[in-house]
């Protein structure tokens, strides 16, 4: 009879759901690149204005001015946007983290149910051999007590013969 695991269902479960939240932690990782890539982005463009504020005319400088702040203070919102993002991604590791030790603690457990049923079935084996040992040396024990009994019996017949 194959081995079979009493709590494969289960295993299979928290295996599930460990790669469900790995698509989670995925898309969490997405997020935090997107965000630093807006951030690049901005900083960029933050490095374009000022060049641009150079050669532009001074009539424009205000202008000029008000667009930098205004893209100072969106690198400070995507700035926060990146640490919520990594926030969210570093809990959703953890969790990640919780859900892969629990499937190795459980693959850890039909190891050792596997190799006990081996260990089992090993024994089960020896002893169904250990019982054909013994029934066929009794067997053979029988038959050399026979073949004593006729050999002791000829020698009597012998013996009869010749008195």
């Amino acid at each position: 009879m194959p081995f079979r695991y009493r709590l494969q269902k289960v295993l299979e479960f928290r295996i599930r759901k460990k790669e469900e939240q790995l698509m989670v932690v995925q898309k969490a990782q997405q997020a935090v690149y997107i965000a630093e890539e807006n951030i690049r982005k901005n900083n960029q463009e933050i490095q374009d204005t000022k060049v641009n504020m150079r050669k532009a005319d001074p009539m424009m400088y205000e202008t000029y001015d008000k667009y930098l702040i205004y893209l100072y203070e969106k690198a400070k919102k995507l700035e926060e946007i990146r640490i919520e993002a990594q926030r969210k991604l570093d809990e959703e590791k953890q969790k990640l983290v919780k859900l892969e030790q629990a499937v190795k603690v459980l693959e850890k457990h039909k190891e050792k149910n596997r190799e006990a049923y081996i260990a089992e079935e090993k024994a089960a084996e020896l002893k169904k051999y250990s019982e054909l040992g013994v029934t066929r040396f009794f067997a053979q024990s029988q038959e050399r007590q026979e073949e004593e009994a006729k050999e002791l019996l000829k020698q009597l017949e012998e013996l009869e013969g010749n008195s």
